[in-house]
């Protein structure tokens, strides 16, 4: 990857003899390697058997996820929050875990659609929950930095499975406890 971006850094014009220059090949490869991590990590290995036996069968919900991604199309990093929520079925999954879960697939190149619904089918599937629901709400530099240039524009996705696609006052419920915070 460190020639490569040497490759980039020529291209753009720039000169790699120059004093801040000169070791950025091998920086911006380390940094790639950190931002796009969940490549080379495994869902199974993130959750490492943190479900726990539980009789609750009302919604848990944690908000304002901080999320870092980079976008499929530019390489250019989109920057947000993600909630999740979701109604146990006999089992809990550890807290961090689901903050564990996005980064492992925020932590890879794609598109914010995408990621929403990985996330709300990966809790589901691990869970095994009557239904789960995830709302990411990002800014997205490709759109900032370039091209249209707008800087207060925010996209939100979301991904409803189960109960909470299929039940009005789940999803009501889940949206409520979010606008709780101010």
């Amino acid at each position: 990857m460190k020639e490569h971006w040497a490759a980039i850094i020529e291209g753009m014009g720039e000169d790699l003899a120059r004093p801040g220059l000169r070791d950025t090949p091998e920086r911006a490869a380390k940094a790639y390697q950190f931002l796009t991590r969940g490549y080379h990590q495994s869902v199974e290995e993130v959750v490492n058997e943190a479900l726990f036996p539980s009789e609750s069968s009302e919604m848990v919900v944690v908000q304002d996820i901080e999320l870092y991604s980079l976008c499929e199309h530019h390489i250019l990093p989109f920057i947000g929050k993600c909630h999740v929520g979701y109604i146990p079925t006999g089992k809990v999954l550890g807290l961090s875990k689901i903050a564990r879960i996005v980064d492992v697939f925020a932590r890879r190149l794609q598109i914010q659609e995408s990621l929403t619904t990985e996330i709300a089918e990966t809790i589901m599937n691990v869970t095994d929950a009557a239904g789960v629901g995830v709302i990411i709400e990002a800014k997205h530099m490709c759109m900032m930095m370039r091209g249209v240039e707008k800087q207060n524009s925010v996209m939100k996705t979301s991904s409803m499975l189960g109960s909470f696609r299929e039940d009005l006052k789940t999803r009501d419920e889940f949206l409520g406890l979010l606008k709780l915070r101010q």
